[in-house]
Protein backbone atom coordinates (compact mmCIF):
# COMPACT_ATOMS: atom_id res chain seq x y z
CA UNK A 1 0.00 0.00 0.00
CA UNK A 2 1.42 3.17 -1.04
CA UNK A 3 1.86 5.91 1.35
CA UNK A 4 -0.47 9.26 0.86
CA UNK A 5 1.10 11.99 -1.65
CA UNK A 6 2.37 14.65 0.83
CA UNK A 7 0.36 17.76 0.67
CA UNK A 8 2.12 20.84 -0.86
CA UNK A 9 3.13 23.59 1.63
CA UNK A 10 0.50 26.11 2.27
CA UNK A 11 2.31 29.43 3.35
CA UNK A 12 0.33 30.79 6.68
CA UNK A 13 -1.46 34.12 6.53
CA UNK A 14 0.96 35.43 8.93
CA UNK A 15 4.17 34.29 7.77
CA UNK A 16 6.36 37.56 7.56
CA UNK A 17 8.82 35.71 4.38
CA UNK A 18 6.06 35.48 2.89
CA UNK A 19 5.86 37.12 -0.95
CA UNK A 20 3.16 39.63 -2.37
CA UNK A 21 1.07 38.23 -4.55
CA UNK A 22 1.08 38.12 -8.04
CA UNK A 23 0.31 41.65 -10.08
CA UNK A 24 0.14 43.80 -6.39
CA UNK A 25 2.71 46.40 -5.76
CA UNK A 26 3.93 46.99 -2.39
CA UNK A 27 3.89 50.66 -1.09
CA UNK A 28 4.42 52.29 2.24
CA UNK A 29 1.54 53.64 4.06
CA UNK A 30 3.35 56.50 5.03
CA UNK A 31 4.78 57.57 1.23
CA UNK A 32 2.77 60.70 0.24
CA UNK A 33 -0.06 60.29 -2.86
CA UNK A 34 0.38 62.66 -5.81
CA UNK A 35 -2.24 65.15 -4.41
CA UNK A 36 -0.10 65.39 -1.40
CA UNK A 37 2.71 66.26 -3.38
CA UNK A 38 1.07 68.66 -5.60
CA UNK A 39 0.54 70.60 -2.24
CA UNK A 40 3.73 71.06 -1.30
CA UNK A 41 4.91 72.01 -4.50
CA UNK A 42 2.21 74.94 -4.71
CA UNK A 43 3.28 76.25 -0.96
CA UNK A 44 6.68 75.87 -2.04
CA UNK A 45 5.96 78.20 -5.26
CA UNK A 46 4.06 80.21 -2.29
CA UNK A 47 6.86 80.26 -0.47
CA UNK A 48 8.56 81.56 -2.70
CA UNK A 49 6.57 84.41 -4.17
CA UNK A 50 5.98 85.67 -0.55
CA UNK A 51 9.76 86.01 0.43
CA UNK A 52 10.56 87.86 -3.43
CA UNK A 53 7.88 90.41 -2.19
CA UNK A 54 9.73 90.86 1.14
CA UNK A 55 12.64 91.67 -0.81
CA UNK A 56 11.27 95.28 -1.46
CA UNK A 57 10.86 95.75 2.40
CA UNK A 58 14.51 94.76 2.69
CA UNK A 59 15.69 97.00 0.20
CA UNK A 60 13.54 100.06 1.74
CA UNK A 61 15.54 99.33 4.80
CA UNK A 62 18.85 99.27 3.29
CA UNK A 63 17.99 102.01 1.81
CA UNK A 64 17.05 103.83 4.73
CA UNK A 65 19.59 102.17 7.28
CA UNK A 66 22.78 102.27 5.32
CA UNK A 67 25.35 104.87 5.84
CA UNK A 68 26.26 107.50 3.14
CA UNK A 69 29.68 107.86 1.76
CA UNK A 70 29.85 111.34 1.42
CA UNK A 71 31.62 113.69 -1.76
CA UNK A 72 32.87 116.95 -2.64
CA UNK A 73 34.08 118.72 -5.62
CA UNK A 74 36.47 121.29 -7.04
CA UNK A 75 35.22 121.67 -10.44
CA UNK A 76 37.60 119.35 -11.75
CA UNK A 77 37.09 116.02 -10.06
CA UNK A 78 34.84 114.60 -7.36
CA UNK A 79 36.91 113.57 -3.74
CA UNK A 80 36.10 111.36 -1.27
CA UNK A 81 35.16 114.35 1.48
CA UNK A 82 36.55 111.70 4.38
CA UNK A 83 39.22 109.37 2.48
CA UNK A 84 39.64 107.45 5.73
CA UNK A 85 35.86 106.70 6.03
CA UNK A 86 34.18 103.50 6.62
CA UNK A 87 30.76 104.37 4.87
CA UNK A 88 31.28 101.95 2.02
CA UNK A 89 31.63 99.19 4.65
CA UNK A 90 29.15 99.88 6.49
CA UNK A 91 26.69 99.84 3.49
CA UNK A 92 27.42 96.36 2.79
CA UNK A 93 27.53 95.20 6.68
CA UNK A 94 24.37 97.10 6.97
CA UNK A 95 22.76 94.99 3.90
CA UNK A 96 24.13 91.27 4.74
CA UNK A 97 22.97 91.93 8.52
CA UNK A 98 19.28 93.35 6.82
CA UNK A 99 19.32 89.92 5.14
CA UNK A 100 20.78 87.31 8.08
CA UNK A 101 17.46 88.44 9.59
CA UNK A 102 15.14 87.99 7.21
CA UNK A 103 16.44 84.77 6.77
CA UNK A 104 16.14 83.69 10.62
CA UNK A 105 12.64 85.24 10.36
CA UNK A 106 11.58 83.63 6.54
CA UNK A 107 12.89 80.09 8.11
CA UNK A 108 11.25 80.16 11.41
CA UNK A 109 7.76 81.43 9.89
CA UNK A 110 8.24 78.19 7.07
CA UNK A 111 8.99 75.95 9.93
CA UNK A 112 6.13 77.18 11.86
CA UNK A 113 3.43 76.89 8.79
CA UNK A 114 4.76 73.60 8.09
CA UNK A 115 6.96 71.38 10.91
CA UNK A 116 6.54 68.20 8.22
CA UNK A 117 9.01 69.99 5.98
CA UNK A 118 9.93 68.85 2.45
CA UNK A 119 12.01 69.37 -0.66
CA UNK A 120 9.56 71.66 -2.15
CA UNK A 121 9.64 73.81 0.57
CA UNK A 122 13.40 73.91 1.13
CA UNK A 123 13.88 75.15 -2.50
CA UNK A 124 11.36 77.58 -2.16
CA UNK A 125 12.74 78.89 1.08
CA UNK A 126 16.35 79.10 -0.97
CA UNK A 127 14.74 80.53 -3.99
CA UNK A 128 12.83 83.25 -2.21
CA UNK A 129 15.84 84.44 -0.12
CA UNK A 130 17.78 84.35 -3.13
CA UNK A 131 15.24 86.61 -5.67
CA UNK A 132 14.37 88.57 -2.62
CA UNK A 133 18.18 89.75 -2.05
CA UNK A 134 18.22 90.59 -6.34
CA UNK A 135 15.36 93.02 -5.55
CA UNK A 136 16.45 94.59 -2.41
CA UNK A 137 19.75 94.99 -4.20
CA UNK A 138 18.15 96.50 -7.29
CA UNK A 139 15.46 98.68 -5.14
CA UNK A 140 18.54 100.11 -2.78
CA UNK A 141 20.70 101.31 -5.96
CA UNK A 142 17.55 102.60 -8.23
CA UNK A 143 15.54 104.68 -5.22
CA UNK A 144 18.77 105.91 -4.14
CA UNK A 145 21.42 108.75 -5.03
CA UNK A 146 21.87 109.02 -8.42
CA UNK A 147 24.79 107.08 -10.28
CA UNK A 148 26.06 110.16 -12.64
CA UNK A 149 28.34 111.68 -10.59
CA UNK A 150 29.65 114.15 -12.46
CA UNK A 151 26.10 115.66 -13.16
CA UNK A 152 25.32 115.76 -9.64
CA UNK A 153 28.37 117.45 -8.81
CA UNK A 154 27.69 120.21 -11.27
CA UNK A 155 24.58 120.18 -9.75
CA UNK A 156 25.23 120.99 -6.53
CA UNK A 157 28.11 123.43 -7.29
CA UNK A 158 31.49 123.35 -6.13
CA UNK A 159 32.70 122.37 -2.70
CA UNK A 160 29.17 121.26 -1.44
CA UNK A 161 28.88 117.78 -0.56
CA UNK A 162 26.88 115.17 -1.77
CA UNK A 163 26.20 111.58 -1.59
CA UNK A 164 27.92 108.89 -3.58
CA UNK A 165 25.24 106.25 -4.95
CA UNK A 166 24.73 103.15 -2.98
CA UNK A 167 26.36 100.49 -3.92
CA UNK A 168 27.12 97.08 -2.63
CA UNK A 169 30.61 95.92 -3.22
CA UNK A 170 30.32 92.28 -1.75
CA UNK A 171 27.59 90.85 -3.98
CA UNK A 172 28.20 87.11 -2.88
CA UNK A 173 27.77 87.69 0.40
CA UNK A 174 24.64 89.70 0.43
CA UNK A 175 23.09 87.40 -2.07
CA UNK A 176 23.58 84.48 -0.39
CA UNK A 177 23.12 85.70 3.13
CA UNK A 178 19.23 85.17 3.31
CA UNK A 179 19.26 81.73 2.00
CA UNK A 180 21.63 80.06 3.43
CA UNK A 181 20.60 81.73 7.58
CA UNK A 182 16.79 80.56 6.49
CA UNK A 183 18.30 76.96 5.37
CA UNK A 184 20.28 76.75 8.16
CA UNK A 185 17.60 78.20 10.85
CA UNK A 186 14.87 75.93 9.09
CA UNK A 187 16.55 72.62 8.91
CA UNK A 188 17.99 73.34 12.80
CA UNK A 189 14.08 73.29 14.21
CA UNK A 190 12.94 70.43 12.04
CA UNK A 191 16.05 68.16 13.52
CA UNK A 192 15.02 69.16 17.12
CA UNK A 193 11.28 70.14 17.02
CA UNK A 194 10.41 68.36 13.81
CA UNK A 195 7.88 64.88 13.84
CA UNK A 196 10.07 61.89 14.54
CA UNK A 197 8.98 58.79 12.14
CA UNK A 198 7.70 55.85 14.15
CA UNK A 199 10.38 53.23 15.29
CA UNK A 200 9.81 49.82 13.33
CA UNK A 201 8.54 46.79 14.67
CA UNK A 202 10.77 43.83 14.59
CA UNK A 203 8.51 40.18 14.63
CA UNK A 204 10.22 36.64 14.14
CA UNK A 205 10.28 34.96 11.36
CA UNK A 206 8.02 32.23 12.81
CA UNK A 207 5.45 34.29 14.40
CA UNK A 208 4.87 31.84 17.00
CA UNK A 209 7.97 31.85 19.28
CA UNK A 210 10.33 34.61 20.77
CA UNK A 211 13.87 33.90 20.99
CA UNK A 212 15.07 32.16 24.22
CA UNK A 213 18.09 32.98 25.95
CA UNK A 214 21.02 31.06 24.93
CA UNK A 215 19.17 29.01 22.02
CA UNK A 216 17.20 29.44 18.78
CA UNK A 217 13.45 30.53 18.49
CA UNK A 218 11.44 28.70 20.65
CA UNK A 219 14.44 26.28 21.97
CA UNK A 220 15.92 25.87 25.47
CA UNK A 221 19.54 26.73 26.15
CA UNK A 222 19.68 22.84 26.36
CA UNK A 223 19.59 22.37 22.34
CA UNK A 224 16.11 20.71 21.19
CA UNK A 225 12.64 22.42 21.46
CA UNK A 226 10.76 21.00 24.52
CA UNK A 227 13.75 18.86 25.15
CA UNK A 228 15.28 19.27 28.92
CA UNK A 229 18.82 20.62 29.41
CA UNK A 230 21.43 17.72 28.72
CA UNK A 231 19.02 15.26 27.30
CA UNK A 232 17.74 14.53 23.43
CA UNK A 233 14.22 14.20 22.79
CA UNK A 234 12.47 11.34 23.73
CA UNK A 235 15.30 9.99 25.63
CA UNK A 236 16.37 9.39 29.46
CA UNK A 237 19.08 11.38 30.80
CA UNK A 238 20.92 8.55 31.40
CA UNK A 239 21.30 7.83 27.37
CA UNK A 240 18.81 4.96 27.13
CA UNK A 241 15.17 4.73 26.28
CA UNK A 242 12.29 5.24 29.61
CA UNK A 243 11.44 2.75 31.18
CA UNK A 244 7.96 1.18 30.26
CA UNK A 245 7.19 0.44 33.12
CA UNK A 246 9.06 -3.27 33.77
Amino acid sequence: MTAPLTPPHQPQPNDPWQGPPAGSHAVPADRPGADERRVELRQGAAIAALLTVAGVVLGLLWLWLAPRVPLVSDDTAVFLKNSEGEEAIGADGTFVLLALAFGLVSGLAVFLFRRRGGIPLVVGLALGGLLGSLLAWGIGTWFGPTSDVVAHAKEVGKGVTFDAPLELHAVGAGMLAWPVAAMIVHLGLTALFGPRDPEPEWMSPYGAHDVAPGGAYGQTPGGAEGAAPGSAEGQAPGGGRPSDGS
